[in-house]
């Protein structure tokens, strides 16, 4: 008897999803990508993830790795909460999507491996045994937006191995140590220099104590207009020679808001400026950076305004 492949099981049920949510069931319209992820780079105009493909509903584990799995196009709105282990890979041209406010992917995460297009939105990600959200492997124009992560083994988002033009926007990190690592290791030079280019912008660290992020190689990286709490390790790490742009953030209770070099990693470059500084140390500072206008337009907030308007409008069911 030949085998019978986890796709073919599923084709029964994933064909009813698909004829019976032909436009989505909740999801508001997706704002354009910017930052990094905003950037037409690489053969790719920006990031769009499955626009224009099939939009289906997803209710349960297999059909969801199903559809993740897939090649072609797809709008995944995921409508409950998704029990997986490890790490699950994604193929490019995807948009996942949580349907209101408890939408959830737990135990498990997500893995784009030389992977573009990809847009992950309005999801809980908790208790992953490795990395909640790992991009890899030159990967590029990925957009993480409107998530909550807390939890994890491992890291929260790992962005590693020649990854590029990536934005992560208006999440929520808490209850975590190790929040978001950008290049693996001191010795991966030759394949993360000229590369790593990420944008965090709108993001509340609540609480979390280190990697906010923490940056080897890659230039720029361009951190703004986030909300910064409660820190015990530190907030921005820029170390072997990454570029780093500190900019219009509101740093509070946070001993070591911005160091250059960390641990036995070597100094990276970092420039701050328009922050705010509250109850919180003095940011290290060496060298000067890319200007990110060097890639795109942008207009910071008041940093001023940043505790008011990041907690209200960062996590799920903000659409």
């Amino acid at each position: 008897m030949s085998s019978i492949s986890r796709r073919a099981l599923l084709a029964g049920a994933a064909a009813t999803a698909l004829a019976t949510t032909t436009k989505p069931a909740w999801a508001a319209p997706l704002a354009t990508a910017d930052g990094f992820a905003g950037v037409n780079s690489l053969g790719q105009n920006g990031t769009t993830g499955g626009a224009g493909g099939p939009v289906v509903t997803v209710r349960d584990a297999d059909a969801f790795l199903d559809y993740c799995d897939r090649n072609e196009p797809y709008v995944i709105q995921v409508d409950g909460v998704m029990r997986i282990s490890s790490k699950q890979g994604v193929r490019s041209n995807k948009t996942i999507i949580g349907l209101g406010s408890a939408a959830e992917i737990t135990g498990g995460g997500l893995d784009l491996y030389r992977r573009q297009n990809v847009i992950i939105r309005n999801l809980r990600f908790t208790g992953a045994d490795d990395d909640a959200i790992s991009i890899q492997q030159s990967s590029h124009h990925v957009w993480i937006d409107h998530c909550d992560l807390s939890g994890g083994a491992d890291g929260l988002i790992d962005i590693v191995r020649g990854a590029d033009y990536i934005t992560v926007s208006w999440n929520h990190f808490h209850d975590h140590s190790k929040t978001a690592l950008l290049g693996h290791s001191d010795s991966n030079a030759s394949q993360d220099t000229g590369k790593l280019r990420v944008t965090f912008h709108h993001n509340f660290f609540d609480g979390t104590a280190q990697r906010h992020p923490r940056v080897r190689f890659g230039e720029p990286i361009h951190v703004y207009n986030n909300y910064f709490r409660n820190n015990t390790l530190y907030g921005v790490a820029s170390t072997e020679n990454a570029g780093v742009l500190v900019e219009a953030n509101y740093f509070e209770n946070v001993p070591h808001p911005i160091y250059s070099g960390y641990d036995e990693s070597g100094p990276g470059r970092v420039v701050e400026r328009g922050n705010v500084y509250v109850r919180s140390g003095a940011p290290e500072t060496l060298g000067t950076v890319v200007e990110p206008r060097t890639y795109y337009a942008y207009t910071p907030d008041s940093a001023a305004s940043l505790p008011g308007t990041v907690p209200a409008g960062v996590g799920v069911g903000r659409n």
